[in-house]
Parts: C-alpha cells; sequence; structure tokens
C-alpha cells in the first residue's frame, strides 16, 4: 500500500468515528414505591382536603437533547383512591364519581413536551378520566442529574402539577350549601412525586 492510499483510508477512517451518533432517549420506569399521585380539592369553600391513588405505573423515555423524543405515559388505578376516610373514599368509588366498576383506570399519554427552564418543562398530553379523555398541561421539574441507589440502580426525579375541573371529565355530583357555595369545589389540583428508575441500563432490584 503506498503512502497516499494509507493516508487516504485513515482519513475515511477518521471522519467515519467522527460523525455525530443518534442520541436515543433514556427509558425509565415509575418506581411506584417512591412515588405518589396527589389531589386536592376544597370542602364546603373553607378547607383542603387531599388524597391519592396508591397504585401507579408508567414509562418516561427523556431525551434531554432532543425533547421532541421525550414522552410520559402513566396510568393510575382509580379503585385505590384514598383520602384517609374509607366512606368517602367509598362515595368516591361509586357512580357519584370515578365510578370505578366501569372506569378503573386514570391515564396519562403525553402529546409534546416543551423546555421551559432550567430544569423545567411544560408536557401538554391526553387525560383519561372517566371515560372522558381531555388535553391537560403539567408543568414538570426534573433536573436533568441521575443518582446511583445502594443497588446499582440508575434514578431520576421528577415533580408534575396542573388543575383541573372535574366537571370536563363528568365528575358533576355536588351539593349547595345553605349559606353559598357548594359541598366540593371544581378545580381539582394534581401533583405527581416521581421517582424514575432507569431501565435501557443494567440495574439490581430496588428497595
Amino acid at each position: 500500500m503506498n503512502l497516499s492510499r494509507t493516508a487516504a483510508v485513515a482519513a475515511l477512517s477518521g471522519a467515519a468515528f467522527s460523525l455525530p451518533v443518534a442520541a436515543q432517549a433514556a427509558r425509565y420506569e415509575i418506581d411506584a414505591d417512591h412515588s405518589t399521585a396527589q389531589f386536592a380539592v376544597k370542602h364546603m369553600m373553607v378547607a383542603t382536603v387531599r388524597g391519592e391513588f396508591t397504585m401507579l405505573s408508567g414509562v418516561v423515555n427523556i431525551d434531554d437533547k432532543n425533547l421532541k423524543q421525550s414522552s410520559i405515559e402513566a396510568t393510575f388505578d382509580a379503585g385505590t383512591i384514598n383520602t384517609r376516610v374509607e366512606k368517602r373514599d367509598a362515595h368516591l368509588r361509586s357512580a357519584d364519581f370515578f365510578d370505578v366498576a366501569k372506569f378503573p383506570k386514570v391515564v396519562f399519554k403525553s402529546t409534546a413536551v416543551k423546555k421551559t427552564g432550567a430544569g423545567t418543562y411544560a408536557v401538554t398530553g391526553n387525560l383519561t378520566l372517566h371515560g372522558v379523555t381531555k388535553a391537560v398541561v403539567l408543568a414538570v421539574e426534573s433536573p436533568a442529574n441521575e443518582v446511583k441507589d445502594p443497588y446499582g440502580n440508575v434514578k431520576r426525579g421528577a415533580v408534575a402539577t396542573t388543575t383541573i375541573n372535574r366537571k370536563d371529565f363528568g365528575l358533576n355530583w355536588n351539593v349547595a350549601l345553605e349559606a353559598g357555595g357548594v359541598l366540593v369545589s371544581d378545580a381539582v389540583k394534581v401533583t405527581l412525586e416521581l421517582e424514575l428508575v432507569r431501565k435501557d441500563l443494567t440495574t439490581t432490584a430496588s428497595r
């Protein structure tokens, strides 16, 4: 092989190694043991009642360099609603509210992710609740840093909030108060505190 041919091969090899590699979104699953799906509503216009769904699952794909590759899908078991009062929880599971016999799941699927600041995002998606699907926007805080737990699992955190009108989803039950106002507010604040475990890497069981 002459020198000119050697130089050409070297140049081509260098060019091949310098080509940009297509980045893939990191895949995470919601760690249900360390995550919560909470909601808050006004009661009698004077106090706030808080509750949560105790069973949740989902997959989050995050590509910090190309947000079009990012997505969120989360599912909540409506039957696991817990407000710390069993009588109230039974009413919420009934046909007056969630009607869990007909609509056992609450599902959110993202349609767009937009960066709004350092570690903050606006995530637009479809929320399916009580058999009705509506577009909602989640305000998400998720710093890009990852941490490794004592068992070798790679974790990342996220907090998502939004406020919905329950009547948009057919949750219309209410009682008018004698002094004015209603028993339960239409506005419901939703907060998701998520711990995500990375699944496109080899990891071990978490605790």
